[in-house]
């Protein structure tokens, strides 16, 4: 009895251990949590001061979007109509 009494202290002791160790390894400092609100609020300030700044983008703006179709490949296939290929 009293052998397993030492291995289930050893084993609370380890799980104890353990997360005492990522209970500390999660707390940030003073100075991480200040500098974790210092980005945050530069993020929403940039996202602030660009709004409506820019011209909205969904405009189409391919000068290149209608041009006629001027590739002789497509016009010099003789048989590209017919439905079997006479050469088979």
């Amino acid at each position: 009895m009293s052998k397993k009494l030492l291995i289930a202290t050893i084993v609370a002791l380890v799980l104890l251990a353990a997360g005492y160790w990522y209970w500390k390894s999660t707390l940030l400092s003073p100075e991480e949590q200040a500098l974790q609100k210092a980005e945050e609020s530069t993020k929403t300030i940039t996202e602030s001061a660009t709004q409506g700044v820019l011209p909205p983008l969904n405009v189409q703006s391919n000068p290149v979007g209608n041009l006629p179709d001027t590739n002789p490949v497509n016009k010099t296939n003789l048989f590209s109509d017919i439905k079997t290929n006479p050469f088979r």
